[in-house]
């Protein structure tokens, strides 16, 4: 029965093939032949313009133009993408380098000013060994057994030595947004310090008994990212191991957890999972960027301690793993200096920080003796004079600072030395070169960047480090008998990219790093081939949701609004340079000197002509008024009322500086300053900055931002005070309703 229903079906089906077949070979032999409605139409060009070929040619030429049309909206879609891209890292890279130099700043005041007493304390504990604990500290602030784990608690619980079952329970409690107690905190701490303590400055993995191993770059703070890693990769274990490349801390707000997390894998798989030191696991970068500020906002009672584990933690981290002695994983990169076998050698734990070189115990102790005798004799920043620095001093770089230390001031410091009974023996000299070149080891490796030109140069776009180009990639790799230079430390928009005719690759594991949608984050797996395979992925669902157009619109309004913002910390100097192309003063300038004066002043490397639509919102015959479009720059300013306005001004253009100086001189961590401490800050900056900021304005600001009028400051909240908004549009321009209205009403 089914057979004949389904036999008719097929019969017609075949003769409506046929049919088409038939109908195709007629239209094959009469190739002029035109649709029955147009088959008698007097006019030949119709008949033509409707044959086949014509109707082909139309077809092409019209895939062809959308084709065009495609390709450009999609070339002008990249080309705002980059340009955003461009605004952000280059004010990335130009807050470290205010960092660094603010830093070079504190070491040349202890290199030539003793503070006075008062102020000893809050600026010599950022340098002198002394203030990193000892060995024999270790106890005290290990003192987890004091601290006890409420019953009530709903967090974690762990139990030493550790299982899977902890560490997954550990995730998914941060998954869940909880908390780890204090208690068990402190406890991984030490654990994880014990192990690193054993593990030696470069990491030796052998892909002989893995299938492959999963290497992933900086993640700052993103847990998301961490935990779409395992999802999509698997926990770390026996069979899948990791490599994480340093910059585990700042920026993102979960930087505590990530490193709980990984110190967790690593205790449970010490032979399987291997960190990097990156250049954010550094005290002194974590004042600026978030870190010291997290831990401190999580854990209130006993953040300091926490925070203290955690630089000898970071000090004692590996700085190099090789895989198959051909893969090299470091963090930033090399120079033409760079030597593994000096870098095997060195004593990393005493590098707790690297912004300076490190001090032996002989120049500590002379120190003391200079202190203590009176023999430097220098002004206190008490008072108002501010500190000169000299002019030939160079201030860019890490590697500026050193050569500051061992150039013209070291022969002055030599010479008062040897005035004062307390010269260096030939053992010392030789002595603190070395750890001036092992200092310059670990600073390449933390801070480094390739260029595409051969040489290496200081990298004074970051302030640290070097560049260096393909020729010292080769020269480097083929001394040591390596294929392939893996490193972080560089957000690139893939999450990865090859460089120095492949031989060098960014890998870079946290997406959204600038902004949602700004780049996407990578991990690789790597086999005993040395072949590097890429995973790309995008760890927030909304920028998964959103178009090619929406993403990168977003992108460029973040990217504009922090240009914006700081376009008006730099008011005065903008205004000094436009003032200097416009010496008639009529308050207009061409929009190419506003270009020139833009760079002049900011020092960004952004192409401002192709920027100038998207900042200045209207100009007459190629001329720009400045006063008014200063006016229309989307800031507002902050609840608190300041008189001075220079001050204000001080105020929001070094508004990080000043937070970093806040953070090193708050030595019990408590989140407070006093009016003394206050007043001596903006002491500090305004010595850094060259600039003379009275008594009086200093005094009134911190009357003003003593809100519970108890004698001391709050930081979160003085920085929040003043931290720059973008003003909304409805707030910007009345619309002409509510025009209409006011006018009515007067």
């Amino acid at each position: 029965m089914v057979a004949k229903m389904i036999r008719p079906n097929l019969q017609v089906y075949g003769r409506q093939i046929k049919r088409k077949i038939r109908k195709e070979q007629k239209c094959q032999q009469h190739p002029h032949s035109v649709p029955k409605e147009y088959s008698l139409h007097p006019d030949p060009l119709t008949r033509q313009f409707f044959s086949p070929d014509a109707t082909r040619a139309r077809s092409m030429r019209a895939a062809l133009l959308i084709q065009r049309w495609y390709r450009q909206y999609v070339a002008r879609l990249e080309m705002r993408r980059r340009c955003s891209w461009n605004i952000f890292q280059s004010i990335e890279y130009s807050g470290e380098q205010d960092h660094i130099k603010l830093y070079n700043f504190f070491g040349c005041l202890m290199d030539h000013f003793t503070p006075a007493s008062s102020q000893k304390k809050w600026i010599s504990h950022i340098f002198h060994e002394s203030d990193a604990f000892q060995e024999m500290e270790l106890e005290r602030y290990f003192s987890y057994k004091n601290i006890e784990v409420p019953d009530v608690h709903s967090g974690p619980h762990l139990t030493f030595p550790l299982t899977i079952s902890n560490v997954t329970e550990l995730v998914d409690a941060f998954k869940n947004k909880q908390k780890l107690h204090a208690h068990y905190v402190l406890r991984l701490l030490e654990k994880t310090l014990m192990l690193l303590r054993f593990l030696p400055n470069i990491n030796h993995v052998s892909t002989c008994k893995y299938k492959e191993i999963t290497i992933c770059g900086d993640l700052h703070g993103h847990l998301e990212d961490l935990l779409l890693i395992f999802y999509k990769n698997g926990f770390p274990s026996a069979e899948t191991p990791y490599v994480f490349n340093g910059d585990f801390v700042d920026r993102g707000k979960e930087s505590i957890e990530i490193l709980l997390v990984l110190f967790a894998f690593q205790l449970l798989y010490p032979h399987d999972v291997h960190l990097n030191r990156g250049n954010h696991e550094d005290h002194i970068v974590n004042l600026r960027y978030g870190f010291t500020k997290e831990v401190l906002g999580k854990y209130r009672v006993h953040g300091k301690q926490i925070l203290r584990l955690l630089q000898k933690i970071f000090s004692w981290l590996p700085l190099v793993t090789v895989i198959d002695h051909k893969v090299l994983i470091l963090h930033g990169g090399i120079s033409d200096k760079t030597d593994l076998n000096l870098i095997a050698k060195l004593d990393r734990q005493r590098f707790v920080s690297v912004f300076r070189p490190m001090r032996g115990e002989a120049s500590v102790r002379q120190e003391e003796a200079e202190r203590d005798d009176g023999r430097r004799r220098v002004q206190s920043l008490s008072y108002g004079t501010a500190v000169r620095l000299r002019p030939d001093l160079p201030r860019h770089s890490l590697h500026s600072a050193s050569r500051q230390e061992v150039g013209s001031v070291e022969e002055e410091l030599s010479e008062r030395r040897r005035l004062a009974g307390l010269g260096l023996t030939s053992e010392q000299g030789s002595a603190k070169v070395l750890q001036t070149d092992a200092w310059r080891q670990i600073v390449d490796v933390l801070w480094s960047d390739p260029m595409a030109q051969d040489g290496c140069v200081p990298n004074e776009v970051r302030g640290g480090g070097c560049y260096w180009g393909p020729d010292v990639t080769q020269k480097v790799l083929d001394r040591h008998k390596l294929q392939l230079l893996i490193r972080s430390h560089e957000c690139k928009q893939e999450g990865y990219e090859f460089c120095h005719n492949r031989r060098v690759l960014t890998i870079f594991s946290a997406s959204n790093y600038y902004d949602v949608g700004s780049n996407r984050g990578a991990y690789i797996h790597l086999g005993p081939d040395h072949i590097p395979h890429f995973k790309p992925f995008q760890a927030s669902r909304t920028t998964r949701e959103l178009t090619l157009r929406q993403s990168v619109g977003r992108t460029e309004r973040s990217a504009l609004q922090a240009l914006r913002m700081l376009l008006f910390t730099h008011k005065s100097e903008l205004m000094r340079e436009f003032h200097q192309h416009d010496p008639q003063h009529t308050g207009l300038i061409s929009l190419r000197n506003w270009a020139v004066a833009m760079e002049t002043v900011l020092h960004l490397g952004l192409p401002w002509r192709v920027l100038r639509s998207q900042l200045v919102s209207s100009s007459h015959d190629g001329m720009l008024n400045y006063d008014d479009w200063f006016n229309q720059l989307s800031i507002i300013q902050p609840n608190a009322k300041i008189a001075n306005t220079s001050l204000l001004e001080t105020l929001y253009k070094h508004h990080s500086n000043l937070e970093t100086i806040f953070r090193m001189i708050d030595t019990d961590h408590s989140g407070l300053i006093s009016f003394e401490e206050f007043h001596q800050t903006w002491k500090l900056l305004s010595s850094h900055l060259q600039t003379n900021i009275s008594d009086k304005a200093i005094s009134e600001l911190a009357e003003s931002i003593d809100f519970n009028k108890d004698g001391s400051i709050d930081i979160n909240e003085f920085m929040e005070a003043f931290r720059l908004v973008e003003q909304s549009r409805a707030e910007r321009k009345p619309s002409p309703i509510s025009a209409e209205q006011t006018t009515d009403k007067h």
